[in-house]
């Protein structure tokens, strides 16, 4: 159990204690008030005796009506009001016909702070102890008989001290009640917190969902991308040199030469697969810096094609970080099959740029172009490349710029922030 919860349940075990006492006291100091009164030697006990006895129950069962049979008085204004009068008319006749009534009159106190509100309380209390001050000097005949002076001063005393007594008292009710309602704020404030980390669980536990169907996505898409700068390429390589074989079978060693290719793109492509499901570097940038990696694609494209592919290479060339490096192997790759595959182009030209914060690389061909408008990227039928593409510039936060029409060749320009060997991931 919480702190605040303990304290709770500590003021909520004191006022129980409080109303059974304040309930429960007016009945043996009434009890005790009657029988010192009827144990008196002089007292006329025949002849007021049953009116004091009278008034006593009478007294007692008004007690019992309003405090015991009717529940929660403090929250019935008007009720409690007349209660407290009655209990004033009553208290007074007791103490006219017996002065030890005066003891009973204690309870007034208690109930002026148990019935009334505000002002009104002190109004009973300097009530009760104008009552008691009368049973004080043993009665109203005293007071008749000239104890107007001694009576008066008793007076004064008495609301004196009780109403000191009783502001002090209620200044530790105010306490209590603010300490009470500071625990009910701070129950309600453990509640919504409760309830915050239980939607905060919630949302964690939905983004960790979302985390891992992400991490799936991007997994798939990486191996989509690699399966298709790698087997699909490496697969239409070995068709091209098979197809241009076939074409050569009274050639014995252009046919050779064919067959040796299609055998080494074969190789090459198996390497990469394997590379690609242990999501390791390619083969070429393991064993080379960047911009030689790409001259070593290009070389052996354009060997392997019989177009003239050229590579150049400006600005500061150093190690970029290596997914940096990956992409922009994969982009000249992709950008270059396409040139085999669609462009029919006589000469290709390719530009590494390394500068301050960027990383550029150009691949423009003089080919039969297309409109980029109408390039259904990613489709079912093909494309697949240039959507490849532009899905690794954008993880760096890169951009890949498309600019052809029909007749008029093609320029890819796939730019990246210039992340160095060992940065941020």
């Amino acid at each position: 159990m919480s702190i605040e919860a303990e304290l709770r349940e500590e003021f909520d075990r004191w006022e129980h204690r409080e109303r059974n006492v304040v309930g429960a006291l007016p009945y043996p100091l009434l009890a005790a008030s009657t029988v010192i009164t009827l144990l008196q030697p002089l007292w006329d006990v025949a002849v007021r005796g049953p009116l004091v006895l009278g008034l006593s129950v009478a007294t007692a069962l008004w007690v019992l009506w309003f405090y015991r049979l009717t529940s929660k008085t403090e929250e019935k204004g008007r009720q409690n009001g007349l209660y407290y009068s009655g209990l004033m008319l009553l208290g007074a006749g007791l103490v006219t016909l017996a002065p030890w009534y005066g003891i009973f009159m204690f309870v007034g106190y208690l109930h002026a702070f148990v019935c009334l509100k505000g002002g009104w309380r002190y109004v009973g209390v300097a009530t009760t102890a104008f009552i008691s001050s009368t049973a004080y000097v043993g009665g109203v005949a005293n007071i008749v008989d000239g104890e107007w002076g001694t009576w008066s001063v008793i007076c004064l005393v008495t609301m004196g001290l009780a109403g000191t007594f009783f502001r002090f008292a209620d200044m530790d009710h105010r306490r209590n009640d603010n300490q009470k309602r500071a625990l009910a704020e701070l129950h309600k404030a453990n509640r919504k917190l409760e309830a915050a980390l239980e939607e905060n669980a919630g949302l964690h536990a939905q983004l960790l969902v979302q985390a891992r169907e992400a991490g799936v996505l991007d997994e798939r898409q990486r191996m989509a991308r690699e399966i298709h700068d790698t087997l699909a390429q490496g697969l239409a390589g070995v068709l091209a040199q098979l197809q241009a074989a076939e074409q050569r079978l009274d050639e014995p060693a252009t046919l050779r030469r064919h067959v040796t290719t299609a055998m080494n793109l074969t190789r090459e492509s198996l390497t990469e697969a394997r590379r690609t499901v242990h999501a390791v570097e390619p083969a070429v940038l393991a064993e080379a810096r960047l911009p030689d990696a790409i001259g070593d694609v290009t070389a052996r494209w354009a060997e392997a094609n019989r177009v003239d592919a050229v590579l150049t290479t400006t600005g500061d060339a150093r190690p970029m970080h290596a997914d940096v490096e990956v992409a922009l192997l994969r982009t000249a790759q992709e950008a270059l099959a396409n040139v085999a595959k669609h462009a029919n182009a006589g000469r290709v030209g390719l530009t590494l740029s390394y500068m301050e914060d960027l990383v550029t690389l150009d691949v423009r061909d003089d080919g039969v172009g297309f409109d980029p408008a109408r390039r259904a990227a990613g489709s079912a039928n093909g494309g697949f490349g240039l959507a490849g593409m532009r899905q690794r510039v954008q993880r760096l936060s890169g951009r890949l710029d498309i600019e052809s029409e029909p007749g008029g060749g093609t320029a890819i320009s796939a730019t990246v922030p210039a992340i160095p060997a060992g940065g941020a991931e």
